[in-house]
């Protein structure tokens, strides 16, 4: 694999992430302009691609993604996952021989299963997970997504060239993420309903259950922090929800038991067992670092 300033990349769907990715790679200074590497964007919104190009984060943008699978040495497939398996089954004759993909899908056991199967010999997929974002999807909030410090999963095929992995993990950590975690399909979605799918629900049911638009008055923090992630993007956390909904559900039941606890304790005015509870509650947080 060539070095990244020699490599052309190409992003499908430049929203949030895609522009966020854009933004690591070129502004970072890993593929900077002028270099021999280039930076090739898509999206079907015309004005996406023309204020990619007009901030310098993309060298060429494309409403159709053919010009990118047959030029790039490296593709970024920002796609909601059942977007990105129809995407895969319709474009896999499309691709340029050699090409290494990666995606950057919420849920990894539908997408590990498909690639296993159905991917081309002369193409590499290595299915990835970024874990940042931002409450407020599309390009134009794409500044907002900081990659410093974040974690990364990968869930690797077992046909991955190792050489490729090192490369995606060595450019994973020069867009500035702090950590990688390499896993299986079944442990990421296991995991990640907890770390992630849960947590937006708790924030859907915060505000699900209060209708007084006012009581932003009352709030010092802690409400804004619990509910920020409310403002979701539904498409794709509708499909996520109900993709994975198996390992949701036993979370959600999981979270339930323990908060049926907690307010027994309070409708009991059980102050010792109250009291031991956000004990063990606090050092386990701390624990988890």
């Amino acid at each position: 694999m060539k070095t990244i300033e020699n490599n052309t990349v190409g992003i499908i769907g430049l929203g949030l992430m895609g522009g966020a990715i854009a933004m690591a790679l070129r502004s970072g200074g890993l593929i900077p302009p002028g270099s021999r590497g280039q930076i090739l964007g898509c999206d079907i919104d015309e004005d996406t691609l023309a204020a990619a190009r007009a901030d310098g984060m993309i060298d060429e943008g494309f409403t159709s993604p053919e010009p990118i699978l047959k030029g790039c040495d490296m593709i970024f497939l920002c796609l909601n996952p059942a977007t990105l398996l129809e995407f895969m089954e319709k474009r896999m004759g499309d691709f340029r021989s050699g090409t290494l993909l990666t995606d950057i899908a919420g849920i990894k056991g539908p997408i590990v299963e498909a690639m296993e199967t159905t991917l081309r010999d002369d193409l590499d997929f290595i299915p990835g997970h970024p874990m940042a974002g931002s409450e407020k999807g599309g390009y134009n909030n794409a500044k907002k997504c900081d990659f410093h410090g974040k974690n990364y999963i990968l869930t690797p095929l077992r046909r991955n060239k190792r050489e490729n992995l090192e490369f995606l993990k060595t450019l994973i950590y020069r867009m500035g993420f702090g950590r990688i975690t390499c896993t299986t399909a079944e442990e990421h979605d296991r995991k990640i309903a907890f770390t992630s799918q849960l947590c937006h629900v708790i924030a859907a049911a915060l505000i699900d259950c209060e209708s007084d638009q006012e009581i932003t008055r009352f709030g010092g923090g802690s409400f804004e922090d619990l509910t920020r992630i409310a403002m979701l993007n539904i498409p794709m956390w509708t499909e996520i929800f109900l993709e994975n909904r198996v390992e949701l559900l036993r979370r959600i039941e999981q979270f339930e038991g323990s908060l049926d606890k907690i307010k027994g304790f309070i409708a009991g005015k059980q102050k010792e067992e109250l009291q031991e509870t956000l004990r063990i509650v606090r050092n386990r947080r701390a624990a988890m670092g």
